[in-house]
């Protein structure tokens, strides 16, 4: 995907695509094209261009202010909770035989039967598929798998402290509460307190399939939030949970077990621990500080102080002495200029010595309530992922502007990434990698081409065949772009715009392929400087590399001087034989290879979307909704 170059940064997408449609000198707008979409391979002399106007200037169709839309956010609605049938368990015959060729008769097994009764007015509330399983389980298997005697039995007490701990994960332990029955109750009806277990019973069964699914799957279905997300289904089997349950001492070990199982997961549980037993920070600097060398501010102490208690044994060593000789100064003097560029580039800054809001936040960071959301939203994210993430696996986190690539536990390569712009956002899924194309050709999307080439086109329909275009028809045949009337189209166009390679291709020397629906994937790009930004959600969505050589060695298992000669030879491709997942993530928490939780800005206002999702499905959970 193409990016602006710096001049057009100036001038939004929508403006310039308005100008290019509504009559900009033709010389003026082949300049902003070229930085759209890089200059192609061939270019004509200044004598030649623009072209002279065509005797019958296209009419432009009705639709031609019609644009392809990205995908929508929606507003998330949670599955409304269903009373469980229970006429459905008091009607159903006894097996002769159970179902369930596990299923040994026991002791409570006729103390069941008879309680069943009891259920004839119990509202018990849960999720569709949760009613359905409980049903279903103890149709084919009528006995307590929490009641032994006259009381809870150890299943059932290792269960709810296990329910009872649901905060440690980021979940709500409202959620998961059961009214336990009194171990030592004076009742003498025999009656009333077998209605009481097998209430008990039921919504214990009911609470741990809803914690098993929630550890495992999340509490939201992230498709139905937006178009962005795109996640497989995590199918669990609540009746084969159950089965486990009945026929297990180790309640804890596996309840636990259905929460993903890698150490990035509990890296986040560590710092939601950490800031669940937290003071708030008590160092409150103002984030629209902006000082410069020279420049005085009341401010200042403060940042310092906070450097100060996050300095480390290497950042100290070099400029201890000089912070604690100057941690009350309000002058930004020129021996703190240095320490300032050293804190600045070790948080993935320019380092340019500049205090500004950016710098404030990241050494300030967000407030503890900002912290623990991202921390519980990151938490929420990591469980539509696989348990186990994979090794060797390639991690690009959006808001980090970051790809890595990961194996054996360490990050064997780190580089800079530009993402998707707010408005040609990228997505959030993972796949696999196949594939390196080596100088690659640029398969045009059709959104770009109705949105941002479609303009330029109406007014001057030969640019591709001189910018280094090809145009093909739905059947793959080259078509001169002079040949077609583009002003005959709006939303949909019948033909097939592609870059060849070249250095000026959008798509730089080589692109990586984990094919997707998206049309997403890693490249490499002939303009670097977004790279030198902190702010790089700058493209149409795919993910620029600035080591995209490095990336496809460490995919295809190879060196980068093997890469650098596969470039010599032209358009190529190989394919990676190893399975190397792909994350196409968005994290504003995530911690780093040591387990330490780094924090970033939510560039595509993500976060909140999820809370809104949270909360509804709290509310739809809650006992008085």
């Amino acid at each position: 995907m193409k990016f602006l170059g710096k001049k057009a940064t100036v001038m939004p997408l929508v403006a310039i695509t308005a100008t290019l449609a509504f009559g900009m000198p033709q010389a003026g707008a082949q300049g902003l094209f070229d930085m759209l979409f890089g200059g192609g391979i061939r270019h004509e002399p200044k004598g030649e261009f623009p072209p002279p106007p065509p005797k019958h200037k296209p009419k432009a169709p009705a639709d031609g202010g019609v644009r392809i839309s990205g995908p929508s956010y929606y507003t998330y609605k949670a599955d409304r909770l269903v009373r469980v049938d229970f006429s459905m368990l008091a009607t159903a015959p006894q097996p002769a035989t159970p179902q369930d060729a596990a299923f040994v008769p026991s002791a409570t097994g006729a103390a069941f039967h008879d309680a069943i009764a009891g259920l004839s007015d119990y509202e018990l509330y849960a999720e569709p598929d949760i009613a359905k399983a409980l049903i279903a389980y103890y149709s084919a298997n009528p006995d307590f798998i929490w009641v032994s005697g006259t009381s809870p039995n150890n299943r059932a007490q290792d269960a709810v402290r296990v329910l009872g701990e649901t905060a440690s994960y980021g979940l709500t332990p409202a959620d998961y509460t059961v009214d336990v029955p009194a171990t030592s109750s004076t009742s003498t009806d025999d009656a009333a307190k077998l209605k009481e277990l097998v209430r008990f019973e039921m919504a214990l069964s009911a609470r741990v399939l809803r914690y098993a699914h929630d550890a495992q799957s999340g509490r939201v279905e992230p498709n139905r939030m937006t178009g962005y997300y795109d996640f497989p289904a995590k199918p669990l089997d609540m009746i084969g949970v159950l089965k486990t349950l009945a026929h297990t001492q180790e309640v804890r070990t596996y309840l636990e077990s259905r929460h993903p199982q890698n150490a990035e997961y509990q890296a986040l549980r560590v710092e939601l621990e950490s800031l669940q037993a937290s003071a708030e920070n008590e160092i409150v600097i103002d984030p629209k500080l902006l000082l410069k060398p020279g420049e005085t501010s009341p401010e200042l102490p403060k940042l310092l102080s906070l450097i100060a208690r996050n300095l480390d044994d290497e950042m100290g060593g070099t400029y201890g002495e000089v912070l604690s000789r100057l941690a009350t100064s309000e002058v930004y003097v020129p021996e703190l200029v240095p320490l300032i560029k050293a804190v600045q580039q070790k948080e993935g800054m320019k380092g340019d010595g500049v205090i500004g809001p950016r710098t404030v936040a990241t050494l300030a960071g967000t407030s503890k309530a900002d912290r623990l959301l991202k921390v519980e939203v990151a938490l929420e994210e990591l469980r539509w992922l696989p348990s186990d993430l994979g090794s060797p696996r390639v991690f690009i986190n959006q808001p980090a502007f970051t790809a890595s690539y990961i194996d054996d536990g360490q990050e064997k390569l780190k580089t800079r990434a530009v993402v998707g712009r707010v408005t040609n956002q990228t997505a959030f899924f993972y796949d696999q990698i196949k594939q390196v194309d080596f100088h690659p050709y640029w398969g045009v999307p059709q959104s770009i081409i109705v949105n941002e080439m479609l303009p330029r086109l109406r007014g001057d329909p030969g640019y591709l065949d001189r910018a280094g275009y090809e145009v093909t028809d739905s059947r793959g045949k080259r078509i001169p772009s002079s040949a077609v009337n583009w002003g005959a189209y709006g939303a949909n166009i019948p033909y097939n715009v592609r870059q060849q390679p070249s250095e000026a291709n959008a798509l730089g020397e080589l692109k990586i392929l984990f094919p997707n629906k998206h049309a997403i994937y890693m490249h490499d790009t002939p303009q670097k400087s977004f790279f030198k930004q902190d702010m790089r959600a700058l493209s149409h969505g795919c993910v620029r590399l600035q080591d995209p050589r490095g990336m496809a060695a460490a995919v295809l298992g190879t060196s980068v001087d093997y890469i650098a000669e596969k470039l010599k030879h032209g358009h190529s491709t190989e394919d990676v034989t190893r399975k190397i997942p792909v994350y196409v993530a968005y994290f504003t928490a995530w911690p780093d290879m040591s387990g330490k939780v780094e924090y970033f800005s939510d560039v595509y206002d993500r976060d909140s979307r999820l809370k809104q999702a949270l909360d509804a499905t709290e509310a739809v959970r809650s006992p008085s909704s």
